[in-house]
């Protein structure tokens, strides 16, 4: 069958990221909404992978005209033979938006699982990714936050697979594709409700026109290749520079010879906290990492950072060494 040539750009932005030799014969699984991204990526892979697709839709429960946008999605996955599948999830309290995507994404994954699927795709497009980009600059964020969507990664806590093939789409074309379908999507109100950031940054890019989502979407990849770089220099640390060492009583812990930028450090730091069984943040590493720095002691996650100069054996100059241990339990009187 001659696919369209649409459906032919799709099927090769989807095989950059899923080569048809990891697909063992699974199905690609669609998170379908019933707004026009979404539909969209329905009806370019309904044509590109004829038989080898499921969609889901997820109710988050948060409004009366979810249940009817679950019902469009299931409705038009209907008529075109597809297997579809309506999710429920409710959320835990805390960021709404937070919890809706975590429960959202939860929700997928365990879908993804009971189905067999290969991967699940989203639609997250080009305007998706300037708008993440644009709204993480505005908020200082770091590189790992401004390396925005990933176009391959995993589900949060399990080894699915998550892609997102329509990064270099813009918005306007997905909408005019559905069009043509005759199909007339939901529409999120959210999407236009200035009380969200991210309805903000959109109204803003809508009146710069000189502004080109589709470029600054490829900015956040270079972005995105440039803290894979980093992860991997940082995974060299972790092996070259951190050593395992146990106290007397059998107590865990770790010395680290920190002599890397701050940004490698940092990354080192967290996953020392999670190997003693802690958690912090970024922010919370990189004031440990400046309290080290100063030669002041630092405690997060649970973890007690003790820092020191020594001479290095291996490297045969003195260097900074920070130990790190499971703090002291606290007395109770």
């Amino acid at each position: 069958m001659q696919l369209s040539d649409q459906a032919a750009r799709f099927a090769a932005d989807l095989a950059a990221l899923w080569p048809e030799d990891e697909r063992q014969g699974r199905a690609l699984g669609l998170a379908v909404s019933g707004g026009p991204d979404s539909l969209a990526l329905l009806l370019l892979a309904a044509e590109a992978l004829p038989g080898l697709i499921a969609v889901a839709s997820v109710d988050h429960d948060l409004r009366p005209e979810a249940a009817s946008e679950v019902a469009l999605a299931g409705r038009i996955a209907a008529e075109r033979g597809l297997p579809f599948t309506a999710l429920k999830v409710q959320l835990a309290p805390g960021n709404l938006l937070a919890e809706a995507r975590a429960a959202r994404y939860a929700a997928l994954a365990r879908w993804a699982g009971e189905a067999g699927l290969g991967a699940i795709a989203t639609a997250h497009h080009a305007d998706d990714q300037a708008e993440t980009l644009l709204m993480r600059l505005n908020r200082g964020s770091g590189l790992a936050g401004l390396a925005g969507v990933r176009p391959h990664s995993w589900i949060d806590g399990t080894d699915v697979t998550l892609l997102r093939p329509l990064l270099g789409w813009r918005k306007a074309e997905l909408a005019a594709i559905v069009a043509a379908a005759g199909i007339v999507p939901a529409e999120d109100p959210s999407n236009t409700n200035p009380a969200f950031d991210r309805a903000r940054i959109r109204a803003a890019l809508a009146e710069a026109d000189w502004l080109d989502p589709v470029q600054i979407a490829a900015s956040a990849a270079h972005i995105a290749e440039g803290w894979q770089a980093l992860q991997w220099y940082a995974e060299l640390d972790w092996h070259e520079m951190v050593l395992r060492e146990d106290s007397d009583a059998g107590a865990p812990g770790f010395s680290y010879c920190a002599n890397v930028p701050r940004v490698i450090a940092i990354e080192t730091i967290l996953r020392i906290i999670r190997e003693l069984g802690g958690h912090a943040t970024r922010a919370e590493a990189a004031r440990a990492w400046e309290r080290l720095w100063a030669g002041e002691n630092a405690s997060l996650g649970g973890v007690l950072a003790v820092p020191g100069v020594e001479r290095v054996e291996k490297v045969g100059v003195p260097m900074r060494v920070w130990r790190f241990r499971p703090e002291p339990a606290r007395s109770l009187n």
